[in-house]
């Protein structure tokens, strides 16, 4: 049995007793964490580590459930369940946050970080920290990262080597303003379409490719239909750690503490699976057929500038302006 079961076994027995997102019983506190990502992914494996820390930690007296594969609906149900305060923790990358929390479109902006050092020196720096905290009012409080990589297009029958490339394409998006704007500025069309309804999107035609991280074509089995990968890695949004804020308030001081605690070391294991588990899956997609293709950037970077400067005199703005003075 995989420890994805026994949470749902555990979470069922729970969902008896209290419907919402936190339970206070006698043999301790349950907290329901839901997202769309396979077991087998890393930053589904970072979420039960960090959930045997919190049992640790508290002795047995916290306990985390953890719903996969959306199992509870979509990033984007999962993240109005905890504005209701129905869920208390969820997973999702920043840019579907961006029509819940504005500030978080800066980390879906193309090219904006230099590399993967400067990626994590903003992340867990003041900027950082100020984008999860953003959204707390707007029942969205962060607790941490996950590393999702560079996102890359992959697609069915054409090779990008190009933006030219992407002329007339219609490329999936996550329902992202800023991600529909990029792709635009590239020359295709942006079609939002929920995550687990992408494999059939691309298999029926609905969509001529998608974009996204190896690790993530890989789990997706999206390989089996898309052929070329092409390298141009334009964005790097980070997954984050949710927690509803009516529900955070509810945890003692030591609870919160003990919580946090083991996110932030969930996000050290995060990052080495992570590394390991990238370099997988591009092994694993190339064994497979796919046309892995490295290109230049420069390019794909000058399409996008006019959006980017497009942002001159507003907060986000100033935001990728502090982004860029980052050392």
């Amino acid at each position: 049995m995989t420890k994805a079961t026994v949470s749902t076994i555990l979470a069922i027995a729970c969902m008896s007793v209290v419907l919402v997102g936190c339970g206070k019983k006698e043999d301790g506190r349950v907290l329901k964490l839901a997202h769309g990502l396979p077991v087998e992914h890393p930053v589904h494996k970072a979420m039960v580590f960090m959930a045997e820390r919190v049992a640790e930690k508290s002795q047995g007296a916290m306990r985390i459930d953890i719903y996969p594969s959306e199992q509870l609906g979509s990033e984007t149900k999962c993240l109005q369940q905890l504005q209701n305060g129905e869920l208390a923790m969820t997973k999702t990358s920043s840019s579907p946050l961006e029509s819940f929390v504005d500030e978080m479109k800066v980390l879906g902006l193309p090219y904006i970080f230099r590399d993967n050092d400067h990626y994590w020196k903003v992340l867990l720096g003041d900027v950082g920290k100020e984008l999860l905290a953003a959204g707390t009012s707007n029942g969205l409080k962060g607790l941490c990262y996950y590393d999702a990589g560079a996102r890359s297009f992959y697609t069915v029958k054409t090779p990008v080597s190009r933006p030219e490339d992407l002329a007339g394409l219609k490329i999936r998006v996550q329902k992202s303003p800023v991600a529909m704007d990029m792709v635009k500025a590239m020359g295709a069309s942006g079609t939002p379409i929920d995550w687990g309804e992408l494999y059939t999107a691309l298999q029926q035609g609905v969509v001529d490719g998608a974009e996204n991280n190896a690790p993530s074509l890989y789990t997706s089995k999206h390989y089996e239909i898309c052929k070329y990968y092409a390298l141009d890695e334009h964005t790097m949004p980070p997954d984050v750690l949710l927690i509803s804020p009516v529900i955070w308030k509810r945890l003692t001081p030591e609870e919160q503490t003990i919580l946090q605690e083991a996110a932030d070391e969930s996000v050290t294991h995060q990052r080495k699976l992570w590394a390991e588990f990238e370099q997988e899956s591009m092994e694993e997609i190339r064994k497979a057929g796919v046309d892995i293709r490295k290109v230049d950037k420069a390019p794909f970077r000058a399409k996008v500038q006019g959006m980017l400067k497009a942002y001159d005199g507003t907060p986000i703005g100033d935001m990728i302006k502090r982004i860029d003075e980052v050392q």
